[in-house]
This record gives C-alpha cells, structure tokens and sequence, in this order.
C-alpha cells in the first residue's frame, strides 16, 4: 500500500537563486518569482508549507513595463493620520525606492496571512547589480517571456 508523501521542515532543501530584472517585464518577473517563492515549480508542492526558495533579484532600477504605466500606476500609502494619503507614479518611485515596486508586485500575488508574510522574507531585491549573498552560491536563473533556464 503506497503512502502519501508529506513534506515538513526536515525534508525540505531551500535553493538560492538570481535573477537579474534588467529589461524584464515587470509582471511576468513577479509571476515567476512568486511560483518560485511559494515552491510551485517543485513536485512536492505542499500549499500549507513553505517549501519555496529563496531569490535574489539585481537590477531592479532598471526594470520595464508596457504601455503608459509608468506615468499612469499609482502606488498609494496612507500614514495613519488625516489627510496622510501619499500618492506616486511608478516612474517616481522608480527614482526613489527602485526595489519596492517589485517587492509590491510580487507580494501582491502570495497569500494573505502568515504563510505568506514568512514567504516573502525570502525575496531580496536589489537596485544595482552587487548583493551581499555571494555566501549561499545562487544559482543564475533566466526568465524570458514567463520561462525559466536554469543556468
């Protein structure tokens, strides 16, 4: 009689990898990176367990996007207080916090609730093309048009 394999903390191996965003279309990046994050592309895709890997991005200043979105997406945060709405387009805040907006996009996809706030602790972006995690050995990972090659 087979048994159902579960994964738990022991059994899982975590895989860095990195991704370089120059000329990337913000949104197919995020898709990927979040499948990637979540452990979508593994077979033993468990979705109460954080089997995902982690991913360094580099170059995310110089990440692109369709049409007019540049001027035409708003990224909206709100102090607290009355009237503290704080509103930017997508090309100041690219000026300012390059890394944020593919930190927004792929946060946006992952779950609502624990699992996904422990998730995205293993996302590291970076505005320029130097990280401090040569350590952990990345492996580089190609993303064109939603593919991955691994390299």
């Amino acid at each position: 009689m087979n048994k159902t394999y579960l994964v738990n903390k022991n059994t899982i191996h975590h895989k860095w990898y990195l991704i370089d965003a120059k000329g990337k279309n913000l949104g197919r990046l995020a898709t990927q990176v979040a499948n990637i994050l979540r452990g979508k592309n593994k077979i033993d895709y468990t979705p109460y367990v954080d089997n995902g890997d982690f991913i360094i991005i580099i170059n995310a200043s110089q990440i692109t996007t369709s049409g007019n979105k540049s001027i035409q997406k708003l990224y909206r945060r709100h102090s607290g207080r009355p009237g503290g709405m704080k509103i930017e387009t997508l090309e100041q805040l690219q000026m300012r916090i390059p890394t944020r907006i593919i930190e927004n996009a792929v946060k946006g996809m992952l779950p609502k609730n624990t699992l996904g706030r422990q998730i995205i602790k293993k996302l590291k972006v970076y505005a320029d093309d130097q990280h401090p995690h040569r350590a952990q050995k990345p492996t580089d990972l190609e993303i064109n048009n939603g593919i991955i090659d691994k390299g």
